[in-house]
């Protein structure tokens, strides 16, 4: 039988979201409906009420989450009843040709639910990312289910499940940062500080924080940082080459995504260094390189999407560190809110007065 939740809609673009009554679908083959019980306030979230991402409101909002599967439907196998879960967006379907080459970290054929959720007058719900998390209870497809570890908070738990896989995966998946590496980071935001983490876990002995915000630096040192930068005061990449012998850093990962600290991010690297674009950049953004510079420099340029993540491989990894007291994840916590404190999160988020929101249900 079909049950109700309490979730966050977004009817129109750029109009404050709603907490109304949605209906859960009986979950179909491999569906589960989950009982969500935190979710951060993410930036996506913003994007989708905004009409950034698509137009096809009405949204149900939220995907950063975790909590305990209440259902399965039929052919589920990969959770049972009661599993403490984190949800993510990549739920890699097994056959494209990312996953048949072996990298189904680039998969973007997600599985979703068989059917969306929907309002109680039965108009369907696009659920942001394939999740809708913003609610008491959702429903996803198995493969978006993570079993981890119940003993880890799932207000620390759900921040894995985006914004601090997508900044600790820049750095250790797609950066691949080695013992002894020089990295700096360009943005000290949520994603900026677990690219910082990332860094500091994979063994980078010298972390450069570069922001405009000093509460942003000063957050920043306390998930690795060696060195702060404030890039309103003096030219960034300058600031970097005399804190590396003059040379640049070994990995520059920019968690702004804009031209100009694109600009800055190649400038600031070492000869054969590598550039890691973690941030999402305005569609309209361009940058004009010199093929002749690019090409005596060497290196590599990288996007990274979701941190290059493979949720099964790392969220339980991630996990075990939290647990053992070496990944830092309440210190991303600014706030606890409930639903009906989005709105003024999206607000603090856009001031820069917090790193991540999250609503506990």
């Amino acid at each position: 039988m079909p049950s109700t939740s309490q979730g966050v809609v977004s009817f129109h673009k750029e109009e404050p979201v709603q907490i109304v009554e949605i209906v859960v679908p009986e979950p179909g083959p491999y569906d589960v409906i989950v009982t969500v019980e935190a979710c951060g306030v993410c930036h996506t979230d913003l994007h989708y009420r905004d009409g950034n991402i698509t137009d096809s409101f009405p949204f149900l909002l939220g995907h950063e989450a975790a909590g305990k599967v209440e259902r399965i439907g039929p052919s589920v196998t990969e959770v049972a009843v009661g599993d403490f879960v984190i949800l993510n967006w990549r739920a890699s379907c097994g056959s494209c040709r990312s996953c048949r080459r072996g990298r189904p970290w680039y998969c973007f054929n997600t599985n979703n639910a068989s059917k969306p959720m929907t309002l109680s007058d039965g108009t369907p719900l696009a659920s942001a990312l394939g999740i809708g998390a913003f609610a008491t209870r959702t429903l996803v497809h198995e493969g978006q289910c993570t079993k981890v570890d119940p003993r880890v908070p799932a207000k620390a738990a759900g921040l894995l499940g985006c914004g601090v896989m997508a900044g600790i995966g820049a750095a250790l998946n797609t950066g691949q940062v080695r013992r002894g590496d020089s990295v700096a980071v360009i943005g000290c935001g949520g994603v900026g500080d677990a690219a910082i983490a990332g860094a500091a876990l994979g063994g980078a002995t010298t972390i450069i924080a570069i922001d405009i915000d000093p509460r942003k630096l000063t957050w920043a040192k306390d998930f690795g940082a060696t060195h702060t930068i404030n890039a309103s005061e003096i030219d960034p990449v300058e600031a970097v080459r005399a804190l590396s012998n003059g040379n640049g850093v070994d990995l520059v990962i920019d968690a702004v995504g804009s031209a100009a600290t694109y600009q800055q991010a190649l400038s600031a690297r070492d000869l054969a260094g590598t550039v890691v674009l973690v941030g999402v950049p305005n569609p309209n953004e361009r940058v004009e390189l010199s093929l002749i510079d690019l090409f005596g420099q060497g290196g590599s340029l990288k996007s990274s999407w979701y941190g290059d993540c493979l949720p099964s491989r790392d969220f339980p990894a991630l996990v075990d560190l939290y647990l053992q007291g070496r990944l830092p994840l309440d210190s991303f916590i600014s706030e606890e809110i409930s639903l009906g404190d989005v709105e003024e999160a999206f607000t603090k988020m856009q001031r820069g007065d917090v790193l991540r929101s999250v609503v506990l249900l």
